[in-house]
């Protein structure tokens, strides 16, 4: 990462980005606790560098994750956000391991399809995929296999 020409040094830099991104802390947060490490940070050129910086960090933590199997459980469920409710789409690995999830108001084959084409495009490809009865995740993949020309194969 290129940090040259900036007031401070590439350390404080990547370390107040890295504690934004990673703790749940604000940028006032942020620029109380790198006050008492001596240096005067104010929140907007945090605000700034998150939105520099976050998706350089993005990219090289993509480079460090670990693979995912070929074969993926895909499901849905509905739960309650806020007094909301809200369907959440997930696929997971046959280790069980997460690959991805998303949030979303409707369920339908536009948001299956969505879901779908993130989780390829942040993972790779996959070959089968095991679902539920799911009309909308069945004709999600249908297209998905349509436009891409790929041959996911599909078991419930």
């Amino acid at each position: 990462m290129n940090t040259s020409g900036r007031h401070f040094p590439k350390e404080v830099i990547l370390t107040t980005v890295h504690w934004y991104l990673r703790y749940n802390l604000s940028y006032r947060d942020v620029e109380e606790l790198i006050a008492e490490r001596g240096i005067h940070l104010d929140h907007s050129t945090l605000n700034r560098r998150v939105t520099k910086y976050a998706p350089l960090l993005v990219a090289k933590a993509q480079l460090h994750k670990r693979s995912v199997g070929v074969s993926w459980l895909l499901d849905k469920t509905y739960i309650k956000v806020r007094g909301q409710w809200k369907y959440l789409y997930r696929a997971v690995d046959k280790d069980g391991g997460t690959i991805d999830l998303l949030l979303t108001t409707k369920q339908d084959t536009k948001a299956a399809l969505r879901f779908l084409r993130q989780a390829i495009r942040n993972n790779g490809a996959t070959v089968k995929i095991d679902l539920d009865k799911s009309g909308a995740n069945t004709a999600a993949i249908a297209a998905y296999n349509k436009e891409s020309g790929a041959t996911i194969e599909v078991r419930q």
